[in-house]
């Protein structure tokens, strides 16, 4: 009867001893921190991960996670300081590093920062311009990552990194600056094709130089383009044609164009003349005679060979006018007149 007794009484110290260990013994994770709370109140000594005693009904353990937290922010819809509509999302990286204040100074970390970050990023989008959210995102993602960190770090919380992560935009947007970038590509071109132009045209006056030189050059040249096209096997003809031709041409229209000109110009002014003498706004008289018309003499050697009577030269080199010489030395042109 006694060893049973004492068997019972260590039976029930051990179911005791079992329930004062389930209700004062608690694990931590390795990627926790432990907050105990004490009659409510909370204990300045934050519990490492493993076995932690705590008194029973008097002690509250509360696990808070310490490794990095990967929050999406929603997409959020803004106008650019150069007024342009455009969505941005982003994604914001942080971790808990005092667990004291994550617990007690906010109720819901997480949704503090997620609220945080998208007024920040809406912030963020009116202060920039569109080319900087395209193309320098890195200063955006730097002050974004100051404005979310201003106030966590009175919750306990460090912004590890936020960076933006797509910028969507309009349609008509779109293709403006497809138009531009277009645009652009086809200045480089042009310029290219200048450049290109330019180099060939200061090797082509190079070639010209050379080729005044030697005038044979351009023969072999001409030679070489004739067999280039020949090597096609097609009915072309080329036939080269004088530039000097052209020029020539050229200026004979000039001057025919200019003698048109004044001959007009002369007709006009006699039209007015007559019309002020019909008119009797000038008199007849004071008019004068009229210019006899001015009549460009050819030269004399085209005369002497268009002459129908001829012409001859004399033994010591002279030109006679007139017909030919006899034997005597006179002329047939008549009496002598």
């Amino acid at each position: 009867m006694i060893v049973d007794a004492v068997l019972g009484a260590l039976a029930g110290l051990a179911g005791l001893g079992a329930l004062w260990a389930g209700m004062s013994i608690r694990v931590v994770q390795q990627f926790q921190k432990g907050v105990v709370f004490r009659f409510g109140k909370v204990r300045d000594e934050v519990r490492d991960p493993g076995l932690v005693a705590l008194l029973p009904v008097a002690d509250r353990l509360r696990r808070v996670n310490v490794q990095i937290v990967t929050m999406p922010i929603p997409a959020q819809e803004g106008i650019t300081r150069d007024n342009v509509t455009v969505r941005v999302d982003a994604v914001v990286y942080f971790r808990v590093v005092d667990p004291v204040k994550a617990t007690v100074n906010v109720q819901d970390y997480n949704f503090a920062i997620s609220q945080v970050a998208q007024t920040s990023l809406r912030s963020i989008i009116g202060k920039s311009e569109l080319d900087d959210l395209l193309a320098n995102r890195e200063p955006i993602n730097q002050g974004l990552e100051l404005m979310i960190d201003s106030p966590a770090l009175g919750w306990g919380i460090e912004i590890d990194r936020v960076e933006i992560k797509d910028v969507a935009l309009p349609e008509s947007m779109k293709r403006s600056i497809a138009r531009q970038a277009e645009a652009e590509r086809e200045r480089r071109a042009r310029i290219i094709t200048a450049d290109g132009e330019y180099q060939a045209s200061e090797r082509l006056s190079e070639a010209a130089a050379v080729m005044s030189a030697t005038p044979a050059a351009l023969q072999l040249r001409l030679l070489q383009t004739v067999v280039e096209v020949a090597a096609e096997k097609n009915s072309t003809l080329v036939l080269p044609f004088p530039v000097e031709l052209l020029r020539f041409l050229d200026s004979a229209t000039e001057v025919q164009q200019r003698s048109l000109l004044t001959a007009a110009a002369a007709a006009a002014g006699a039209k007015v003349v007559e019309e002020a003498v019909e008119s009797g706004e000038v008199p007849e008289e004071e008019l004068g005679p009229p210019e006899p018309p001015k009549h460009e003499l050819p030269p004399l050697e085209e005369v002497l060979d268009s002459s129908p009577l001829g012409g001859g030269e004399s033994p010591d080199g002279r030109v006679e006018p007139g017909g030919g010489a006899d034997q005597d030395g006179r002329t047939d042109g008549g009496d002598g007149g």
